[in-house]
């Protein structure tokens, strides 16, 4: 007992991590409520919208990851400034990742015009593609504001103070999920629009957290103190350490996006209750996922912080406590998908024609039990990742992102259906070993110990001389 009551209060010790991981939790357990009820309304519109809502909903997340890896990767120099003590760098971090999702929007906005040929060559079902091309179009609109959002939270989870993440994503969940129902379905006066409404929605809430981030960092305290808004300049040596770092990390959240786009586009090849069935399956797992990648990014803020500190030790205690209190949680709804996996599906079911959802309903129940199985990988792929990623070691996630992407999943999932035609089951097995791999190479790469010496942060700064103070007609430096 002393042993655990030790381990609880410690530095690096469970208490610690749950103070920073509890806001993030809740924080991105709104993105799954908010991408589970978007989903669950379109199921009940009709079994095309909800095929067509996960293809066109990834692949404009694979696009908008690789910014948003690049731009959110300002947490990790806000946790190493503030664990380093050098406050006035944080706000001129925090505006390079602000000019990466502006470079991403324009690029995002671009493709627009590619849509419609991008979705045929796919070769979904004829009105599923253009629900497909009608959904990505309206996403692309917003990208812009919802990186910009993701770099600026930063400063609040690099510095471990993670409520107002929490709250912001909190309001702009409830702004998304009411314009949904209201959109989605015609209601309180407006017109019905089915998935182009739930695309709308979805924009509207990236720019509403976007002037909330905005407004809660020009406040006069916190300018002064982090030089929020006075640090707006573009700095070349800033930008340039946080594209060798960031962009490794936005290139490989946009590997593994664009891995199980690959993968959900490719099974979409098997017919829309294999596509209906997978997207529902992906959708239940958010539920579970979400929240992690909490925990995660508080792992990351952590090693950043201590490592900013020159405390290597106590970065490695707060990755096994983070290690240990996620794989209690991912343990406990792994046994809930592969035991009662009826309770998930049936929502989705709730109010669909029970007809037309019968097949995709006996899949969802299989499928949920492969979910079962990775999840319990699924946490030292985001621990361990997430703890190398703290320290600087990106290129090395990259790289293993990128190989296992492409000779696990992505090529072996084409070959077992568009040429052998082994068909779902098959794939799924596929599906479960990628992340199975990625989770022991991740583990193996952290034990090596390497990221214990890295930094992202220069390692002497010019701190400005401050400004005069003039008080009561004197002056105090």
């Amino acid at each position: 007992m002393t042993y655990w009551k030790q381990r609880w209060n410690s530095e690096g010790g469970y208490r610690e991590v749950l103070v920073i991981a509890i806001p993030l939790i809740l924080s991105t357990a709104t993105w799954s409520v908010q991408h589970f009820v978007d989903r669950m309304f379109l199921s009940w519109y009709s079994p095309q919208t909800i095929a067509a809502a996960m293809p066109a909903g990834m692949l404009h997340f694979s696009m908008v990851s690789i910014f948003m890896g690049t731009a959110g990767y300002v947490s990790t120099f806000v946790a190493q400034y503030f664990g380093a003590s050098q406050y006035h760098r944080i706000g001129p971090a925090l505006w390079q990742g602000v000019y990466i999702a502006l470079i991403g929007w324009l690029v995002i906005l671009g493709v627009i015009p590619f849509a419609e040929p991008i979705f045929r060559l796919i070769g979904h079902d004829p009105t599923v593609q253009s629900y497909e091309v009608d959904y990505f179009q309206i996403l692309c609109l917003g990208g812009g504001p919802y990186i910009a959002s993701y770099a600026l939270s930063g400063f609040y989870s690099g510095r471990g103070q993670t409520w107002p993440v929490m709250w912001v994503n909190a309001f702009a969940t409830v702004v998304n999920l009411i314009l949904d129902y209201a959109l989605i379905f015609g209601r309180w006066g407006f017109p019905e629009l089915g998935i182009r409404g739930a695309g709308i929605a979805t924009v509207a809430a990236g720019f509403f957290s976007l002037f909330v981030f905005i407004g809660l960092l020009a406040a006069g305290d916190t300018n002064r103190t982090y030089l929020t808004i006075r640090g707006w300049r573009p700095e070349k040596d800033l930008f340039m350490r946080l594209l060798r770092y960031g962009f490794p990390s936005g290139v490989q959240f946009f590997l593994e996006m664009t891995g199980f786009t690959g993968f959900v586009l490719i099974v979409g090849r098997l017919g829309t209750a294999s596509l209906a069935a997978t997207n529902i399956a992906f959708n239940i797992n958010t539920l579970a996922f979400m929240p992690m990648i909490g925990c995660g990014i508080a792992i990351s803020v952590l090693v950043g912080q201590y490592i900013g500190a020159g405390r290597p030790e106590l970065a490695q205690t707060s990755v096994y406590s983070g290690f240990h209190l996620a794989f209690v949680y991912m343990s406990s709804i792994a046994a809930a998908y592969a035991l009662v996996p009826d309770v998930f599906v049936a929502p989705f079911a709730a109010q669909a024609d029970p007809q037309g959802f019968s097949e995709i309903y006996g899949f969802s129940v299989i499928l949920l039990r492969f979910v079962a199985v990775y999840s319990i990988f699924d946490t030292m792929n985001i621990i361990f990742c997430s703890a190398i990623k703290g320290a600087g070691d990106t290129r090395f996630v990259m790289y293993m992102t990128t190989i296992l992407s492409v000779f696990v999943l992505i090529i072996p999932t084409y070959l077992v259906i568009a040429v052998f035609e082994y068909g779902l089951m098959v794939s799924w097995i596929l599906a479960t070993v990628y992340i199975i791999i990625l989770g022991i190479v991740f583990y193996l790469r952290f034990l090596g110990g390497k990221w214990k010496s890295m930094r992202v942060i220069e390692t002497t700064v010019q701190v400005p001389k401050p400004e005069p103070v003039k008080m009561r007609g004197a002056v105090k430096l």
